[in-house]
């Protein structure tokens, strides 16, 4: 096999910040993986649980001046569908909101989503500041063209970009300042707010929350002790909940759910894959083609093990993992160093994700294939209260035509 010589140019080394955010990944994630841990990390534990109390406060005190008034809630005078989770990455958003935006896509709305742009590339605070005023929010898409790569919109936002041709994708902080805009200059009558749960400056007509089935609250505490961004209880506040990454057997979780939410539709949906893509080529390739084949992955996602595991379900050997951090930003020397290991240890291909593909840097040729796999929601139980949700939208905007 042909193997690029890397010379002098090795790995890039993982900062110091990235290796300890995957360490406490790995202990806070899990219910129980906090246990048996040495003093230091006990240690650590302990004062990462003192400041969750204080973000619980913040964000209990923050909710209550909403609720009371104190701090606004915007209308923009159209729909505005929120999605969002309780917890931090991991429950399949952008799948999600693919699938709500194609739908109401298909159903006659001009619909616009409106993204923070995690981890993307931004200018410095100070310049930040004033921007938030004066400049109009970053365009992905038009609609018709994608006018933005993933590094400067962001991963997720070019990621449904790309598979959502006819919709508009905007990236600002202010997405009360971004909604106006796609209304003002797209026409569109339809915003999705990805991972809009927490952001309750722009008033919501529908709550979608995700609930990730084989993890629902993590651990049971609050960012940074806990993978909880707000309390559990406050999913009170979801229309309808997904519940992903469900097999079917999901009677204790649906039961946890009712204790906070007695009367969202609940909807059980599962990460199908699709087909493989060839990163740069973007040649396709059918699911059976995996069966036999020995494997590699490279990924920088919240949840790495359900990507690998997946492929190993559709008859793949993996025999190599390599991790980063979730919206790890990729130097080429880490791609060509997951190339190189892939071809030293015989495999057919190096896989990735979806989102990590569009983090990848351009190159020219490779010592074997690489793939991304492309993943789609498949409602599991629960369709017809997709259907109802999709219905209710549309049939607002007819009654308001009436």
């Amino acid at each position: 096999m042909m193997r690029y010589n890397l010379g002098t140019v090795q790995k890039q080394k993982v900062s110091y910040a990235e290796r300890l955010e995957h360490a406490l990944v790995k202990i806070i994630q899990q219910p129980g993986a906090d246990r048996g841990q040495p003093a230091g990390v006990r240690v650590l534990l302990a004062i990462l649980k003192g400041l969750s109390c204080v973000f619980l406060a913040v964000v209990s005190i923050r909710y209550f001046f909403y609720r009371t008034g104190i701090l606004r809630r915007f209308p923009l005078g159209c729909q505005v569908i929120s999605i969002g989770n309780v917890t931090a990455g991991g429950t399949g958003k952008t799948p999600v909101t693919e699938k709500f935006a194609h739908e109401l896509t298909a159903a006659g709305r001009k619909v616009a989503i409106l993204s923070r742009g995690y981890r993307r590339k931004e200018a410095p605070w100070w310049q930040r500041v004033f921007s938030q005023v004066i400049e109009k929010p970053l365009v992905v898409s038009d609609g018709k063209h994608i006018l933005l790569d993933a590094a400067t919109g962001g991963d997720e936002p070019y990621m449904l970009a790309a598979n959502l041709p006819g919709v508009c994708v905007l990236v600002d902080r202010n997405r009360v300042k971004a909604g106006r805009y796609a209304i003002s200059r797209f026409g569109c009558d339809t915003l999705i707010l990805d991972d809009g749960f927490q952001y309750q400056k722009l008033k919501h007509s529908l709550e979608v929350v995700l609930v990730d089935k084989t993890n629902p609250f993590g651990n049971g505490h609050m960012l940074p002790r806990g993978v909880l961004r707000e309390p559990a209880k406050h999913i009170a506040r979801a229309d309808f909940i997904f519940l992903t990454k469900s097999d079917g057997d999901s009677a204790a979780v649906r039961e946890q759910i009712r204790e906070y939410n007695k009367t969202a539709e609940i909807i059980e949906c599962r990460h199908a894959p699709r087909l493989l893509k060839d990163v740069w080529s973007r040649e396709e390739l059918p699911l059976e083609w995996l069966k036999g084949k020995t494997l590699t992955t490279l990924s920088g996602i919240a949840v790495p093990q359900g990507f690998e595991d997946s492929l190993r379900k559709l008859g793949a050997r993996v025999i190599w993992c390599e991790r980063y951090a979730d919206h790890h930003r990729y130097d080429s020397s880490e791609i060509i160093f997951a190339l190189n290991k892939t071809s030293d240890l015989h495999a057919d291909a190096l896989i990735t994700t979806e989102k990590d593909a569009v983090r990848f840097p351009r190159l020219e040729s490779t010592p074997v294939p690489c793939y991304y796999l492309r993943v789609d929601i498949e409602i599991t139980a629960g369709a017809e209260n997709f259907a109802a949700a999709v219905d209710h939208i549309c049939n607002v905007k007819a009654r308001a035509k009436g």
